[in-house]
Formats: C-alpha cells, sequence, structure tokens
C-alpha cells in the first residue's frame, strides 16, 4: 500500500513539475502540444482592444473633427458669393407736380431687385493663418492623445492578460494538489481501517483538501472577474470564457542609465501633448493680438432693378463695386482681458508640464526598481523551487522507507506546488513590470 501511494504521489509530482518546467522556461514542444488551439496572445489581444475599444473611436473621430476644423480655418481665403431677391409694394407713392410740365413719380409701387453679391478677403493681418495654424496644432494634439489612450488601454491589457494567466495556472495547481490529496486520503482511510494510520491522519489530509478547495473557488472567481475584464475590453460576449497563452518572455528595454529620464522626456505622451498645448497657447495669443488689427475686403454686386428715371417699371442693370476697410477702435477693454487670459494658460500649460515631467521621473524609477526586485524574486523563486524539490525527493526516499508519514510526504508536496506558484508569479511579476517600465519610458506596447 505504501508503494502504491508513493507511485501515485510521484506521478502527480512529476506531473505538476513537467507542467511548469515547460510554462515557465520557453515555449516547449510539451506546452506547445498542451496550449489550447483557441487561447489568445498578448499581441492579439491588445491589436484586437486597440482597433475595437470605443474609447479609441471617440479619438479617432476626434481626429477627423480636426480635419473638418482645418478645412473650415482654411475657407477663410476662400470668397463668399450669394444670390439675393426682392419684392416690396410701396404706398403711397410720393410724386412731385410742376406747372406746365406735369406730375412726376419718384419710384414704382411695386419694386423688384435681384442681384449677385461676392465677397472676398483681400488681407486680415493673419488672422486666417493663425487659425489655421491654431487648428493644425489642435488636430496634433488629438493624433498624441489617441496615442495614449492606446498606450494606457495596452497596459492595461498586459495586466488583465498576466493576472488570467497566472490564475489559469494557480487553478491548475490546485487541481494536482486536490488529486494528490484525495489519493492520499483514500490511502489513510485504507490504513485507518487497518489500524496502521490514525483518526489524526484522516482528520489532518480532510482540512487540508477543504483548505485547497477554498483556496480553488477564490481562484474561480478571480478567474471569472478577470475573463468578465476582458470579454469587455474585447467586446466579446460575457459568456465566453477566454484562455491566455505562456508569453513570459519579455526583454527589458536597454537604456543607459544616465540618459534614462531624457529618454522618457522625449518619448512620454503626456510631455509631447504638453508641448502641443504650448504651442497652441502661444497661437491663441497671438490670435487675440490680432483681433483689433484691420480687415480689407473687396466687395461687388451685380443684378437688376426697376425704379430708375424716366421709365421706373423697366428692369435695369445695376452693379456695385469697392473695398471695405475696418479697423478696430475700442473694443470696451475686452481684447486686454483676453490677452491676459491667453498668456494666464501658457503659465498653466508650463506648470502642468513641469508636474508631468516630476510624475514621469516617479514613474520611470519606481518601474526600473520593481523590475529589478522581480527579477531578483525570479531567481530566488527559482532556488527555492530547487530546494523544494530536493526535499520532497528526500521525504519520497523517508516514506518509502517508513521514516515519515504521509502527513510529512504531502507537506513536502505542498512546498512544491508552493514554490512553482511562487515562481510562476515571480515571472508574470517581472514580466508585466518590463512593460510597465516601457509605458514609464514611452515605448510603444501596442
Amino acid at each position: 500500500m505504501n508503494n502504491h501511494i508513493y507511485k501515485k504521489s510521484l506521478f502527480s509530482f512529476l506531473a505538476l513539475n513537467l507542467f511548469f518546467s515547460s510554462l515557465l522556461f520557453g515555449q516547449s514542444a510539451t506546452e506547445k502540444l498542451n496550449q489550447p488551439a483557441d487561447s489568445l496572445t498578448l499581441s492579439g489581444v491588445i491589436q484586437q482592444v486597440i482597433s475595437t475599444y470605443p474609447s479609441v473611436k471617440v479619438g479617432e473621430e476626434a481626429i477627423k473633427n480636426a480635419d473638418s476644423r482645418i478645412g473650415l480655418a482654411r475657407t477663410g481665403y476662400n470668397p463668399v458669393v450669394d444670390m439675393t431677391a426682392s419684392f416690396a409694394n410701396l404706398a403711397p407713392v410720393t410724386k412731385l407736380s410742376f406747372p406746365g410740365l406735369g406730375t412726376f413719380q419718384l419710384y414704382p409701387a411695386y419694386n423688384y431687385s435681384a442681384a449677385i453679391n461676392y465677397q472676398q478677403l483681400i488681407y486680415d493681418f493673419g488672422r486666417s493663418h493663425q487659425n489655421i495654424e491654431l487648428e493644425n496644432e489642435n488636430k496634433a494634439i488629438g493624433e498624441q492623445t489617441l496615442a495614449q489612450i492606446k498606450q494606457k488601454l495596452s497596459l492595461y491589457t498586459v495586466s488583465n492578460f498576466y493576472s488570467l494567466l497566472f490564475l489559469q495556472a494557480a487553478i491548475k495547481i490546485k487541481d494536482e494538489q486536490l488529486v494528490t490529496l484525495n489519493e492520499h486520503l483514500e490511502y489513510i482511510e485504507k490504513s485507518l481501517a487497518t489500524g496502521s494510520a490514525t483518526e489524526y491522519q484522516v482528520l489532518t489530509t480532510k482540512v487540508k483538501i477543504s483548505t485547497v478547495e477554498s483556496q480553488k473557488v477564490d481562484l474561480i472567481a478571480s478567474l471569472t472577474a478577470q475573463q468578465a475584464a476582458l470579454n469587455s475590453l474585447l467586446g466579446h460576449d460575457q459568456n465566453n470564457h477566454p484562455v491566455v497563452r505562456s508569453e513570459l518572455s519579455v526583454a527589458p528595454p536597454v537604456i543607459p542609465s544616465d540618459s534614462i529620464l531624457s529618454f522618457a522626456y522625449h518619448n512620454r505622451d503626456e510631455v509631447l501633448v504638453n508641448e502641443k498645448r504650448a504651442t497652441l497657447a502661444e497661437l491663441r495669443l497671438g490670435m487675440t493680438k490680432l483681433k483689433n488689427k484691420p480687415m480689407l475686403n473687396f466687395e461687388a454686386s451685380a443684378g437688376a432693378k426697376n425704379g430708375y428715371i424716366p421709365d421706373l417699371a423697366k428692369f435695369t442693370p445695376n452693379y456695385v463695386i469697392g473695398l471695405g476697410f475696418m479697423v478696430p477702435i475700442f473694443d470696451g477693454m475686452k481684447n486686454k482681458y483676453n490677452i491676459a487670459q491667453a498668456q494666464s494658460g501658457i503659465n498653466t500649460v508650463s506648470y502642468e508640464a513641469e508636474l508631468a515631467k516630476r510624475n514621469i521621473s516617479n514613474e520611470v524609477y519606481e518601474s526600473e526598481a520593481l523590475m529589478f526586485a522581480a527579477n531578483k524574486k525570479v531567481s530566488q523563486s527559482e532556488l527555492q523551487l530547487k530546494q523544494a524539490v530536493k526535499a520532497y525527493s528526500l521525504a519520497e526516499t523517508s516514506f518509502k522507507s517508513g521514516v515519515i508519514t504521509n502527513l510529512d510526504l504531502l507537506d513536502a508536496s505542498t512546498s512544491v506546488s508552493e514554490s512553482s506558484l511562487m515562481l510562476l508569479k515571480a515571472r508574470i511579476d517581472y514580466a508585466a513590470s518590463v512593460y510597465k517600465l516601457k509605458a514609464a519610458l514611452g515605448e510603444r506596447i501596442y
């Protein structure tokens, strides 16, 4: 009986060890064979999220809207042409009477007119050009904001992906533990019937089973929540149960430590957006200053109307050609305060840019520290797993020779499982911290 439970325990341990070897140390043939055909890759999930998520679509529409505003700003150089027509009945009609000459009517009772009007801007002291530049800068900010949205979504997706990977593996570990525990329980119950085991061993094994089952319930609940989050990201039905692939090989960014901050400042979306916002604020200030500049327009109108002497009823062609020159003189101090407001906007953007750089500096060094710590934990967990495996091997020998009980063997087996889980978590934490550092540096992760 001792050999029977020993062989079953050994088989479970080897299966578990093979699973983690293939999971943690690369895409081996065993892993590829055991991987579900419909499992999701990280790159595939990220691409689907950033191509279909509503906030990305909103950002894309904002860029289209910016294109329309640029086109609208350029229409300032285009002429304005319209046609007008009118009819009016006037009464009483004014008439003048001269002795010996008769009576003269000054205008007809029924008045008709039709005309085509043309207006063209000749010079506006840079207003239209400034407006076009302002809208171009708005579009650039929209594009940079869209990139920032995609980056944040990608980072959130990475976190969700690795949480799913950990939970999937953790549940498999618990299943393996339950198999081993139930085999031991069966063995102990049979030993109890023959008097070679105690009730304490039975109860202790049952407590271990209950504990693992409770842990598994919590893991399944967390897995369901993470799957729901991923379905929401992908726009899938919540009845879907996605499975993710094991992707733990992530190369850390290779950037000299003395230039890591300058690299981040050069690439982070927050810095780039603030730079464009500063340019936009300067353009708005310039636009405000131009509001008190003159405007020169060319105006022309051609058409026909009645009411000309001597034949008041005749529909006679007419035209008007001229220049219009508008010079603002006093606007009630409005422009003065608009300029002060625009200048304040420039200062605000400057302070926000400085705050963004301070936050980026903190994120970069924090992410770098987390990556180094996670890498160290990987080494420690690998050593711990090796020690747990060696301890389990010794426990097997002792159990086979009858020196220790099945509870001691179970403890050794549990240590291997827990060490394997800790190693998996350490590797997942390291991979996630690498992505977080890349995002902190401004590298695209999508």
